[in-house]
């Protein structure tokens, strides 16, 4: 079974940093797409980074582009979500989620999703 295991998040400042890492098992193949999608309450997921291991491209959602930062270790199955900067509209649960054959662009959609995770911004 596909098991995602999330750590990280916690209450920063406008402008400052956190870093999300998940730990990844059971996934069938080698190969797969890998990151976070995010949900405020009462708004729709919305998804925010994810890349592919074959490879290693990397996907952003607009707002996050020069702020978030997503990498792996593949030895490890882990991926980490780096953000910085971060801003009062950051603030969500964040869901790390993967699948095999959905490309990135679908994040929101992936099969298989962790626990989540809250990240927040605080004045």
């Amino acid at each position: 079974q596909v098991q995602l295991v999330e750590s990280g998040g916690g209450l920063v400042q406008p402008g400052g940093s956190l870093r999300l890492s998940c730990v990844a098992s059971g996934i069938s193949s080698d190969y797969y797409y890998i990151g976070w999608f995010r949900q405020a309450p009462g708004q729709e997921r919305e998804g925010v980074s994810c890349i592919r291991t074959s490879d290693g491209s990397t996907h952003y959602t607009d707002s996050v582009k020069g702020r978030f930062t997503i990498s792996r270790d593949s030895a490890k199955r882990t991926v980490y979500l780096q953000m910085n900067n971060l801003k009062p509209e950051d603030p969500a649960v964040y869901y790390c989620a993967t699948d095999v054959n959905l490309p990135c662009i679908y994040i929101s959609h992936f099969g298989s999703w962790g626990q989540g995770n809250q990240g927040t911004v605080s004045s």
